[in-house]
């Protein structure tokens, strides 16, 4: 077990030198953002996560770190269901519903829905800009199984593969990706940390009726065929493959007061090196109070300060009921406001 142990260690961090070494070079280059694709990935989840500025990776101690670090979920230690549904950017809607089912001591398993969602549109053209009269939908999911194992008391390491769908009227794209997770409770007294690999797969490439069209080979010859079947290829991209690491520290740890202040550091593949900071405060195991700063050290970045709130409820018998409320400014697009509701039984 300790052989076990310290090859994980050791490949985080040895990764770790790998990401943060390639980044001076990234940084001289481009960002890359907007090369990638299935972006809903990176919506943050749960409005606890989201009011500590998403500094999470190494609390992870809801259903909602299946999306953080699933590594985590072994630490639940209760089955538990989580909902999370928030009105996102451009009129879209965000939802993640996740099941975390413990089947001993040392295996957990949990099984999650990633939906991002519109309205139907109206289509148009350049020379029908009024609309055609035909509608149009676009959307996206992930359906995950994670699967974790605490192998000692204090290091647990969870893995989560997932299907990814998109789709635009009559195109989609479908693809598979895993997300890695390790949880470490150090011997040193308050401190955890977390690891977090996610979105590892393979690129996706849009493909549908629209990529078939009728074809001139010779627009310059009058005897050939004017109207040959063809179909366009679209070109495939990464998905947004994400390295985080969190420290998360017990600053308060009495019977009815508790506080915690983790920092999250991540590379994205889509983007520069960031920094999130949170804090939560919880008062008689009941109430929540919390605060954050996303992407920090991040330039152009319409991410900052982070509020929220909580409520954890006994309702009858042995169910725990937890009520979150998240606040996150998206400096000059539309604020955000997301509700989560789990139950522990």
């Amino acid at each position: 077990m300790k052989k076990i142990i310290f090859i994980v260690i050791l490949y985080i961090v040895t990764g770790s030198q790998i990401v943060f070494a390639q980044s001076q070079n990234f940084r001289e280059n481009v960002s890359k953002r907007g090369t990638t694709a299935a972006n809903f990935l990176e919506i943050g989840v749960g409005a606890k996560a989201i009011g500590m500025g998403g500094a999470f990776t190494a609390l992870a101690n809801d259903p909602s770190a299946m999306f953080w670090n699933v590594g985590g979920i072994s630490k639940i230690g209760r089955a538990s269901l989580y909902f999370n549904h928030s009105e996102w950017i451009a009129e879209t809607n965000f939802d993640f519903v996740a099941g975390v089912f413990p089947i001993n001591e040392i295996v957990t398993i949990g099984v999650s829905l990633t939906a991002l969602n519109m309205s139907d549109m109206e289509v148009t053209t350049v020379f029908e800009p009024e609309g055609t009269g035909q509608m149009f939908d676009a959307g996206d999911y992930a359906f995950g199984l994670a699967l974790a194992l605490n192998l000692t008391e204090r290091f647990s390491i969870g893995l989560t593969p997932k299907y990814i769908h998109q789709y635009i009227w009559d195109m989609e794209a479908g693809g598979f990706a895993i997300d890695l997770g390790v949880h470490y409770v150090t011997p040193f007294k308050g401190i955890t940390i977390g690891f977090a690999m996610t979105n590892f797969g393979p690129k996706m490439q849009m493909d549908g009726q629209n990529n078939r069209v009728l074809y001139d080979y010779d627009p310059n010859s009058s005897g050939n065929n004017e109207r040959i079947p063809a179909k366009l290829e679209t070109a495939d991209w990464p998905l947004p493959l994400n390295f985080r690491i969190g420290v998360l520290y017990h600053a308060i740890q009495t019977e009815n007061h508790q506080a915690i202040i983790e920092v999250d550091a991540q590379h994205p593949n889509n983007n520069y090196e960031s920094v999130n900071v949170g804090f939560e405060y919880v008062l008689m195991k009941r109430y929540a109070l919390r605060a954050g700063y996303k992407s920090l050290f991040l330039s152009d970045s319409e991410e900052s300060f982070t509020l929220g709130a909580g409520l954890n409820y006994p309702l009858f018998g042995n169910v725990m009921i937890h009520i979150d409320y998240a606040f996150a400014d998206f400096g000059i697009l539309e604020n955000v406001h997301k509700f989560s509701l789990g139950l522990d039984f």
